[in-house]
């Protein structure tokens, strides 16, 4: 009650809010500093013994408040670490920081221009440049950052399936045909899950065969593509991979869009992932063919280190989105207000309330321009492309497929030393796929590092090592090597 806007409050506020201010930089200090842990690690029932975190009905005083600030960032996992390796989404990027200050201080919203008037403008340039890179013809076309790569993967499908049957809007999935999309057996789960969500079914999503390197096979697209007409279904999206999540494969492009335009099929990209090689000369090749998408989802939050959640949708057809989404709402979208209606961006939208996202993602291009999201990401390739060759060819590690990554995941397995002579059957599988769990476990509860695993098709667990965090250096990568063996030795 003692702060604002209450009466005399000003005082009270200034100095919590510099409190705050206080521990907030003192975790920044912390995410970099190589001796802290990544992780102070407790199981669910420990943690939630050891605090209150229960609601009450009385306020609590400030320095309590103050607390549970400091107790939240004690266990929060630092992301921003330079030895937290776990997710495609890591680092922590001081103007991006700053961005997410201001954008949370100004508090507004991200539908018309009547109460967002320069975040909508940042949008509407921003979108236009990301275009531009994806190489449509003077950054023409639509788009719209939205919560995460499923929901702009789940638009892309929602404005393929309008634009090829419009009435489904009004008329629903009873009025149209059996619709199938088709996504490689190595892409994101989001694209059943936007099937789902849409009334499409997980089952319409054909998924297609991929080559040892993670890579869709585009005559096996051609061939289920074939088959699923035969059947009287229709074909209407097909969703490519621009950095796949495990591997970091990225689909061959080209020879998609030639079977998408011979079918007439909608050509979704799903760069969340790969989209941030485009900021770079030296990698942006891999993404060849990118110009002939309908759509293409980019998540900056992920190799260009822009704080969660930044992910945008562009789309080469302008108005789609607005057609396609559009529900007049007169209470928001009035048509006699005194600017330019096409500012109010919020009709193309799926949700109402919108969070600004862009302001870190412009802020931060602002303060690094074109060549610095470069560098950062040929820095990462690079990183990745150290660790490649430091294990391929070293004792106790097999890589996953063979050949240098394409992006920065680097899948391999540790074979501690009690599995090195034993031959290759069915008790050597099983005692390896508890190896990287083991491992896992061991990092979280020392602190020290942090790396995903997973099994894939018949290959059991491995590591997926990633890098997008700039802070990382040769010797992190070092330190991962001697943790791993030093955790895994006795396996």
């Amino acid at each position: 009650p003692d702060l604002l806007p209450a009466c005399n409050g000003e005082v009270t506020t200034m100095s919590f809010l510099q409190d705050v201010v206080d521990i907030l930089l003192q975790y920044v200090a912390k995410s970099f500093d190589r001796s802290t842990k990544v992780i102070d690690f407790h199981y669910p029932n420990e943690l939630l013994q050891e605090y209150n975190w229960e609601l009450a009905d009385q306020p609590q005083t400030l320095e309590e408040i103050l607390l549970n600030c400091r107790t939240t960032l004690k266990y929060a996992i630092k992301t921003g670490h330079p030895r937290y390796f776990n997710q495609l989404s890591t680092g922590l990027d001081m103007v991006g920081l700053a961005a997410d200050w201001l954008t949370s201080a100004a508090n507004t919203n991200m539908f018309t221009y009547e109460i967002a008037p320069v975040f909508v403008l940042l949008e509407y340039v921003t979108l236009r440049k990301m275009r531009e890179m994806v190489g449509w013809p003077g950054g023409c076309g639509d788009g719209i950052f939205s919560p995460g790569g499923a929901i702009s993967n789940m638009y892309a499908m929602l404005i393929a399936r309008f634009k090829m049957f419009p009435e489904v809007k009004e008329k629903g999935m009873a009025a149209i045909p059996r619709l199938v999309a088709f996504t490689s057996e190595h892409s994101h789960f989001s694209v059943k899950k936007g099937a789902a969500a849409l009334g499409i079914g997980t089952d319409s999503v054909i998924l297609i065969r991929c080559d040892e390197r993670g890579k869709m096979i585009p005559s096996d697209l051609e061939r289920r593509i074939l088959e699923a007409k035969q059947k009287g279904f229709v074909p209407f999206l097909v969703s490519a991979t621009a950095g796949t999540t495990v591997y970091g494969a990225f689909d061959p492009l080209i020879a998609i869009a030639d079977i998408c335009k011979k079918y007439k099929i909608w050509m979704h990209v799903d760069g969340a992932w790969g989209g941030g090689l485009l900021m770079s000369r030296k990698h942006k090749w891999k993404l060849n063919g990118v110009e002939r998408a309908n759509s293409v989802t980019w998540n900056p939050h992920k190799m260009m280190g822009v704080p969660l959640q930044c992910s945008a949708l562009l789309v080469r057809e302008e108005g789609l989105m607005q057609s396609c989404n559009q529900m007049h709402a007169s209470y928001l979208f009035q048509q006699d207000k005194h600017y330019d209606l096409s500012y109010d961006t919020g009709d193309k939208a799926l949700q109402c309330g919108r969070h600004v996202d862009v302001f870190k993602l412009w802020l931060m291009w602002r303060a690094k321009g074109t060549t610095g999201f470069e560098a950062q990401i040929d820095k990462c390739l690079e990183l990745a492309e150290y660790l490649y060759n430091k294990i391929k060819n070293r004792e106790g590690y097999e890589m996953v497929f063979d050949g240098k990554p394409q992006h920065t995941n680097v899948c391999f397995w540790y074979i501690p030393p009690s599995l090195r002579g034993m031959e290759d059957n069915e008790e050597r599988t099983s005692r390896l796929m508890k190896v990287a769990p083991v491992i896992k476990a061991r990092m979280m509860e020392y602190g020290t590092t942090m790396v995903s695993y997973q099994p894939l098709g018949d290959k059991v667990n491995f590591f997926r090592m990633v890098i997008s965090n700039p802070a990382a250096t040769h010797q992190d990568i070092d330190f991962l090597i001697d943790e791993i063996e030093r955790l895994g030795q006795d396996l």
